[in-house]
């Protein structure tokens, strides 16, 4: 193996390269800022010179898709996100959709821009174009798995906060977004403050992507990268020095901890609460023990059920949020949300205008309302929410009444 040593410089319409030649191969990495017209011209003036064979995009397959697909959304199969438990990463992904039109209407530039046209002009030129970015539902998994449940809250509630804020994108964060990250710069304050999850979302996408292009066996010699100015020295310093092999690496970095084979906490909830209800029969009386049992489907079963009114489910779906959160301890990892907005979906199945309105309609709390494709997330959401607070309630209420 043959490396050069790495090269800065000022590149194509002055925006930072460096350059690496490892194996044979000659890297070019062109780091742009994703709200930057400079940065398009770099691109299109880097893939017009001719030198490279291959070009490699900070992309992965959905936002690729979202990029170059106006309508790709529209394909979306609602039921399947459900089933596979892949709601969050969607809503997420939604929650960036809602931070990118912000941006592109206070500039005047869709955000992204540059990697679209790097995209689309290799594809015109026949140069063989790669897209290396990790897809970002995986990311957000290994974000949240990586964070305490307290630190889960905040991000969520981040998020959210970003889906409805309707004021201009401070010069702060925007000259930020030029030197930094759009998947960073959607989580606003909280990446910035917390170290595990910016481990997750720059410095293993860092070491994935310089991984991913070592990955190409397309016989390119010269490979031109279009990555964010904030991946730039960091997939340098691992372009050059990684030493393990790009398929065990990428393998390893794609893989989301499964939940424990046994669900132990579910089992000790169920057991509490069974053994509560069963000893309130016993040694309270048949009084007793049914009003625990009630409390428990009043409590779980009500809240769930208002969290789905509150998404404005149909009557339907606010019924079956109602029957499965009782059930919750004895159905592990099928959250009662899935089936609110599995009857929501089939009740109400969104038409092709919601899905094509669906970037728009995400970035305001009518829009939610209004779109059934935000609908359904909605259902899903606040079902969930109202079933695991009336979980604490009920179960705190049951101890009490077993204690006195």
């Amino acid at each position: 193996m043959t490396e050069a040593p790495v090269h800065d410089a000022v590149g194509y319409a002055g925006q930072p390269v460096i350059e690496i030649e490892r194996d044979g191969v000659h890297y070019t990495l062109l780091g742009t800022a994703h709200v930057s017209k400079a940065s398009i011209e770099a691109v299109n003036a880097a893939i017009d010179s001719g030198r490279f064979d291959a070009v490699a995009v900070e992309l992965d397959e959905q936002r690729h898709k979202a990029l170059t697909q106006p309508d790709a959304l529209a394909q979306l199969d609602l039921v399947k996100v459900i089933r596979e438990k892949k709601v969050a990463p969607f809503a997420a992904n939604l929650a960036l959709a809602a931070y990118q039109r912000r941006l592109a209407e206070q500039l005047g530039i869709e955000p992204g821009a540059e990697l679209k046209a790097a995209a689309t002009e290799a594809v015109a030129r026949g140069l063989s174009m790669q897209l290396i970015d990790r897809d970002v539902g995986i990311t957000f998994r290994r974000i949240l798995q990586g964070l305490s449940w307290w630190d889960r809250a905040k991000l969520i509630g981040s998020v959210a906060g970003g889906l409805f804020d309707r004021e201009d994108v401070s010069e702060a964060d925007i000259e930020r977004l030029k030197e930094g990250d759009m998947l960073e710069s959607s989580f606003g304050e909280f990446a910035r403050e917390t170290p595990t999850l910016y481990a997750t979302l720059i410095d293993e996408r860092d070491r994935y992507m310089a991984a991913k292009l070592r990955e190409r066996d397309d016989g390119a010699k010269h490979v031109l990268a279009v990555v964010g100015a904030g991946h730039l020295k960091g997939m340098a310093k691992y372009l050059a020095e990684e030493q393990r092999a790009p398929q065990a690496l990428t393998a390893e970095l794609l893989q989301v901890r499964q939940k424990r084979n046994i669900p132990w906490i579910t089992l000790t909830l169920m057991v509490l609460i069974c053994g509560g209800i069963a000893w309130g029969y016993f040694h309270g009386g048949r009084d007793l023990g049914r009003d625990l049992l009630l409390q428990w489907v009043a409590w779980t079963g009500g809240l769930a059920a208002l969290g789905a009114l509150l998404a404005r489910g149909h009557v339907l779906s606010v019924l079956a949020a109602a029957i499965a959160a009782p059930l919750k301890p004895f159905r592990p990892g099928l959250p009662p949300g899935m089936f609110s907005a599995l009857a929501e979906v089939h009740l109400r199945k969104p038409a092709y205008p919601d899905f094509l309105a669906l970037r728009d309609d995400a970035q305001t709390l009518a829009g939610w309302y209004r779109n059934r494709v935000c609908r359904v997330v909605l259902v899903f959401l606040l079902s969930n929410i109202g079933s695991a607070v009336g979980v604490w309630i009920s179960g705190a209420s049951i101890l009490g009444r077993l204690l006195h």
